[in-house]
């Protein structure tokens, strides 16, 4: 292996290590309390399928 194979791979983790850490603190602030709550019944409606209660005869 060259010395320059050497720094390229060198440069390379630096920047995917990098890459990780923006992504973690962006994820961190922005998305982490993030909650997505998902309702069958508009789900259903939005696809076009028939939804029915628990409980319900079909």
């Amino acid at each position: 292996m060259t010395t320059s194979d050497k720094r390229l791979r060198r440069h390379l983790l630096t920047a995917v290590l990098i890459k990780l850490v923006v992504l973690t603190v962006l994820w961190w602030l922005f998305i982490r309390d993030s909650y997505v709550s998902v309702d069958s019944n508009t789900l259903g409606d939005k696809f076009g399928v028939p939804t029915s209660t628990q409980g319900a005869s079909k």
